[in-house]
């Protein structure tokens, strides 16, 4: 049984009388296959396609053929987008108090989040109401229900791009955790400078806007085989971010189950922006594990992925992958959207 989603190919085929396979198109020209042990959950909701499988990754959340977090590397992909902003904000003197979090199905998002001692409240509006019910019955390690029902977590069902431009409170933290930027998508919406400006005017002072930034791989960024421009949306996203905040700071892990290194973009306003910006690319080790064990409930050891070692090689962007963004300049606007393969 072959699905195939626009660009991207899942697929579930009778490789042997043994195994079936689970196969993604990362690239034009590169795929991921594995084993699929078992389909654990096949549905629908109003807004994508949702599988829940198991691979040799562990459980494994699929939308819209696309691998979203799995069991074996999850904490890496949430670790790394939520706790470096939150950080940030904490060493201005004072932890976050208010964190909004767009997307987040998975609830691992609000886990890391809440770890924070400082946060107060935090609100998560995710778009697809069944892809929470799914995670937190089929998913409960990624935050389940302990998560959704925790006393200062708000859960709101609806559009985050409508739920910014209508809110009147202000966030010490916003982390965007979307989807990807594909045309015919929910979340390009989330990616345009207009969207970045007004996100500005709902940050405290000192306040840290985080959000994910797709695949930040050295495979080839220019396509030999299609008529797409680039594959990747991270220098957009990151130029993006720097046309309205003083500081758009790239980054970027390995996450094994997505195939591919994964990018993210922290941004914020400073008085010192290139000090700032190289103050905190090459921190001191320790600093960072202070922040740490300052600002999380049950200390720096409680994480499983993110210290202060782990910060300084998250931002350690590679020679080529520099010089890959220097000759990107795009910005991504209402009017002139560019979306990543997918």
């Amino acid at each position: 049984m072959d699905l195939e989603n626009s660009n991207r190919l899942a697929c579930a085929s009778r490789m042997s009388r043994d195994y079936f396979t689970f196969r993604e198109l990362i690239f034009p020209g590169l795929k991921y296959e594995m084993n699929l042990k078992r389909v654990m959950h096949s549905t629908r909701s109003e807004h994508q396609d949702i599988d829940i499988i198991e691979t040799c990754f562990g459980k494994t959340l699929v939308t819209d053929g696309l691998t979203q977090s799995s069991e074996f590397d999850e904490f890496v992909y949430h670790e790394t987008l939520v706790h470096p902003a939150m950080i940030k904000f904490a060493s201005e003197g004072k932890g976050p108090e208010s964190v909004f979090i767009g997307g987040g199905g998975e609830l691992a998002t609000m886990r890391e989040v809440l770890r924070h001692k400082s946060v107060k409240r935090v609100v998560m509006v995710d778009l697809d109401q069944k892809i929470v019910e799914l995670c937190k019955e089929y998913l409960p390690e990624w935050g389940g229900e302990k998560v959704a029902s925790e006393p200062r977590a708000t859960l709101v069902f609806g559009d985050a791009h409508e739920y910014i431009l209508n809110t009147e409170e202000v966030f010490d933290v916003i982390i965007m955790d979307i989807s990807d930027p594909v045309e015919a998508g929910p979340g390009i919406a989330l990616y345009t400078k207009e969207f970045y400006e007004f996100a500005l005017t709902k940050l405290s002072r000192g306040g840290v806007f985080v959000t994910q930034a797709g695949m930040a791989s050295v495979v080839p960024s220019i396509t030999a085989n299609s008529n797409l421009e680039d594959a990747m949306c991270f220098a957009p996203i990151r130029n993006t971010l720097a046309s309205v905040f003083d500081v758009a700071m790239p980054y970027k892990v390995n996450i094994p189950s997505f195939g591919t290194d994964w990018g993210f973009v922290m941004a914020f306003n400073s008085d010192d922006p290139a000090g700032s910006s190289n103050s905190w690319r090459l921190p001191s080790v320790q600093m960072i594990d202070n922040l740490l064990d300052q600002q999380l409930s049950e200390g720096s050891a409680s994480l499983q992925h993110y210290d202060g070692i782990t910060h300084c090689h998250l931002f350690a962007v590679t020679k080529s992958f520099r010089k890959y963004l220097e000759t990107d300049k795009r910005i991504m606007t209402k009017e002139n959207p560019i979306y990543m393969f997918g």
